[in-house]
């Protein structure tokens, strides 16, 4: 569990008080998280909002320890070990803060959560440092610039959510204020206000009105601004939820996936580094892909949460607006499952290295995980991907040799949370194909991983690359633009064109034998290409078949599978 800070009385907003703040906010969603989990019924009946908003809690408190922690240590260098404990102003703290939720927003919830902490940070990191002469003023002013940027970052926002709760507390923050309340009345106000709006909530939105719950992402909203009134007042809230009914064992509706089986297949979530003009393009196209659209963020940094029936074209879209990166690409038929509260006996995640490839892992109902070249996924996103797998046992495919530790330590805390986790030592996509033809989720778990990890082993991988630069290789001195043929991960070929490497490739790995080819073609590569090499290999080795699939974005030229 997260450290609690114990919070004093105090009617200063520095920062100090975030650090509290964030504290007992992490702390307040860890406690909430399976109950928020429990009522979470809209958009996507997909039980993770309160993982979400804590996960992006998490990031947050992440960031802003950090930063306090190196202002600490810098002025412990600067001053002879007298420096402040913790030297970070105001304006560092609320924007680390606001940063580490943008970065690491998961879901709807989390994403908008990210918003309104942005919208905090603009007011209270633009204010003159040292004494305010009215605390309780400019939060309510935070609050309020707080819900406003919430309510734009949503493409269509719906009353009767996150966003009514959050407007709700800062009329409330804005009347107390008016009234000469101090920080703490403020924060009280807000705290109360966002309860009845709360409470309202089932009137003002169908699809509560028939679960007979409150919006899950304003329950998390609650939670964060009761840590907000701890945190300057020194008293804890109430622990029931204003609603009057146990937030705990909601009544649950007959089909919590009614209302939306017909929806987008995938939610698509990505970071983003892009201008405000091109941001403006791409909400105008994502919002003509799917719903659920929100893109917080700016200065050049944003992130992007849309559910569509296509993601390679909700990626395509950030490819054309600036360079996006973390993707997480999630089909809603598992989440779904979760909603119904149910819990797959096992699942596979698979770390993919193209869209096309993350959309055919996704078909077979693994969890993927899209990387961009030479990108190296964190543990984080490796275990949040098992989370979002909701199985009790869990096969993770790493897709290369570099990922093993981040994957062996990511298995090691899913494990630690009652997970049964499995790694098979895939070193390239198509091993981790190979795995997947041969999974079998009703056997055993130990003969499932035995014939996946027999699978992927009996497959010879080959890539083909474009050099970059002169340089020594196993295959001899290479130049810029040679195209270089990889098998086992060592440069076996070097040649000037793609189809012609790879047949001298195809060549060397199915001098040993073999009964079927896989190629995976990357997004410039032509039709005419897999052509060509399906004849050759039917030409010199008739009982061998070959099989083709699109890698997209993100993929290599040529990926080739022998087994």
């Amino acid at each position: 569990m997260p450290h609690e800070a114990q919070p004093q009385p105090a009617d200063e907003l520095d920062a100090e008080t975030v650090r509290t703040w964030s504290s007992l906010a992490l702390a307040a969603l860890g406690r909430a998280r399976e109950d928020i989990d429990a009522i979470n019924v809209y958009p996507v009946a997909d039980a993770d909002t309160g993982t979400n908003l804590y996960l992006t809690a998490e990031s947050a408190d992440r960031a802003l320890t950090e930063t306090c922690r190196n202002a600490a240590w810098t002025a412990d260098a600067t001053a002879d070990g007298t420096g402040a404990t913790d030297p970070a102003s105001l304006s560092e703290a609320v924007r680390a803060w606001a940063h580490g939720a943008l970065v690491g927003a998961r879901g709807n919830s989390g994403t908008i959560l990210a918003q309104l902490l942005r919208g905090v940070a603009d007011v209270l990191g633009a204010g003159p440092e040292g004494r305010q002469t009215n605390p309780g003023g400019l939060l309510a002013h935070a609050l309020t610039r707080a819900a406003e940027e919430a309510y734009a970052a949503v493409a269509h926002p719906v009353e009767g959510t996150m966003l009514s709760v959050a407007a709700a507390a800062a009329r409330a923050a804005e009347a107390a204020s008016s009234a000469a309340g101090s920080a703490a009345d403020v924060a009280r106000a807000a705290y109360d206000g966002a309860r009845a709006a709360l409470a309202e909530t089932p009137g003002q939105l169908a699809a509560l009105g028939r679960a007979g719950v409150v919006d899950a992402g304003g329950c998390g909203l609650v939670a964060v601004l009761g840590a907000l009134w701890q945190a300057l007042s020194g008293q804890e809230p109430p622990a029931e939820p204003p609603t009057g009914a146990a937030v705990t064992s909601p009544p649950r509706p007959a089909d919590p996936c009614e209302q939306h089986e017909d929806g987008p297949a995938y939610e698509v979530i990505y970071l983003l580094e892009a201008s405000e003009a091109a941001v403006a393009e791409l909400r105008a196209h994502l919002d003509g892909l799917g719903d659920s659209l929100v893109v917080v963020g700016g200065d050049g940094l944003w992130n992007v949460h849309v559910h569509v029936d296509d993601p390679g074209a909700a990626v395509e879209a950030g490819v054309v607006a600036g360079r996006p990166y973390r993707i997480r690409i999630t089909h809603f038929g598992d989440e779904r499952r979760r909603g119904r509260g149910e819990r797959a006996q096992r699942a596979v995640v698979a770390v993919v290295p193209g869209e096309g490839l993350a959309g055919l892992c996704a078909e077979a109902g693994a969890t993927p995980v899209l990387v961009r070249p030479g990108e190296v996924p964190a543990t984080a996103e490796l275990l949040d991907a098992v989370r979002r797998a909701h199985a009790r046992e869990v096969v993770l495919l790493p897709g290369g040799a570099e990922l093993r530790a981040a994957a062996a330590t990511a298995a090691e805390q899913a494990r630690a949370e009652g997970v049964r986790v499995a790694v098979i030592p895939t070193r390239s996509a198509v091993q981790g194909l190979a795995a997947l033809a041969v999974h079998d989720p009703d056997g055993s778990f130990d003969e499932d991983v035995v014939a996946m990890t027999s699978a992927a082993g009996a497959t010879r991988y080959g890539e083909l690359a474009v050099a970059e630069r002169q340089s020594f290789t196993s295959a001899g001195i290479c130049q810029a633009g040679d195209v270089l043929g990889l098998i086992d991960g060592d440069v076996a070929v070097i040649g000037a064109g793609l189809p012609e490497t790879a047949e001298a490739v195809l060549d060397r790995m199915l001098g040993s034998g073999g009964e079927l080819v896989t190629l995976v073609l990357g997004p410039e590569v032509p039709d005419a290409v897999a052509e060509r090499l399906e004849a050759y290999v039917q030409s010199g080795h008739l009982a061998v078949d070959t099989v083709t699939y699109r890698g997209g974005r993100y993929s290599a030229p040529l990926l080739i599978g022998v087994e």
